[in-house]
């Protein structure tokens, strides 16, 4: 026969119970979302590389004179929009307007100048042919044929002369004429000014810069990726991008062009002296080019110098 124990049965607590239960659907969450983040990661997550230290660049064009004067109208201001081709500076032009006369003037007299050498040839021709004709029967003697000769001779060389200089006189009348229209100044893309220094009346010399024209429909984008994200990255893939000018809302796509030749810390005016016995190990970026789509960016445009964020679609690994 069964005795009774002498110990109370414990039960418990409905709190108790609770608690255990709410830790193991914690724990069953936990795994689960463990397990989900796993299989995102392996079949698309790693596929992708994602940088927010990215800024818009572009290739910004300095406009500056090929011939030096008074500046005499200022077009634009900065922020305009202009197209290439469009009038932004005009210089002066008396001096070049003066040079170009004189050197119609110098093409026009080596014109006459051939003109009368031509002359003088045909009768050095016509009195040596006559003189030659006269020979043989004594009526010319041998000084007389020489002098002929020698001027046929001459006036050969004078004609070779003359069209030299009418040719040098043509290359200064088209050296003039480049020069006056170097005083009009314009655009050598289509773009947005930026940077203007130049003022009416200014004096400007040859190859100053006067202002910058931004090619704002050839943005780009310098990413600086990890040195460690790069192993699958590969020129001529697809990236997205948004700037932090206008948020998610507005999603560009972009292409992968190529990478720098260096890290930025590489190309730093005091480089790091990485040979010096105290080194750290940090962790490089090598910049990035991405490719905007010009249609895009003219329907959202950007400016230089804008913060990025880019995602690399690395799936096609070429």
């Amino acid at each position: 026969m069964t005795q009774p124990s002498d110990k109370p049965a414990k039960f418990e607590k409905p709190a108790d119970v609770r608690r255990k239960k709410g830790f193991m659907l914690l724990g069953c969450v936990v795994a689960a979302c463990a397990i989900a983040w796993g299989i995102y990661w392996f079949f698309w997550g790693s596929y992708f590389v994602e940088t927010d230290n990215a800024y818009t660049a572009v290739e910004v064009a300095q406009v500056t004179p090929s011939t030096g004067g008074t500046v005499q109208e200022v077009r634009v201001v900065d922020t305009q929009s202009v197209k290439a081709g469009d009038i932004l500076v005009v210089i002066d032009d008396v001096d070049a307007r003066l040079a170009l006369a004189q050197a119609r003037a110098d093409r026009e007299h080596a014109v006459a100048q051939l003109a009368v050498a031509e002359s003088d040839y045909a009768r050095a021709k016509i009195d040596l042919k006559r003189r030659r004709a006269l020979v043989s029967d004594g009526s010319v003697s041998g000084d007389e044929l020489t002098r002929a000769q020698n001027a046929y001779s001459s006036g050969k060389a004078t004609i070779e002369a003359a069209k030299a200089a009418i040719e040098q006189a043509k290359a200064r009348v088209d050296q003039a004429e480049v020069d006056l229209g170097r005083t009009t100044v314009r655009a050598p893309v289509d773009g947005v000014i930026a940077k203007r220094t130049v003022q009416v009346g200014q004096r400007v010399e040859a190859g100053a810069v006067l202002l910058s024209v931004v090619p704002v429909h050839e943005m780009h984008v310098d990413a600086n990726f990890k040195e460690g994200q790069l192993e699958r990255v590969r020129s001529g893939q697809k990236a997205e991008l948004y700037a932090d000018l206008y948020g998610k809302s507005v999603i560009y796509k972009g292409t992968v062009e190529g990478f720098a030749g260096g890290t930025g810390s590489a190309f730093a005016i005091i480089p790091a002296q990485n040979a010096t016995g105290n080194w750290i190990k940090v962790v490089q970026r090598l910049p990035v080019r991405i490719r905007l789509d010009p249609e895009e960016l003219k329907a959202n445009p950007l400016s230089v110098g804008l913060s990025m964020t880019v995602t690399v679609d690395t799936r096609d690994l070429k």
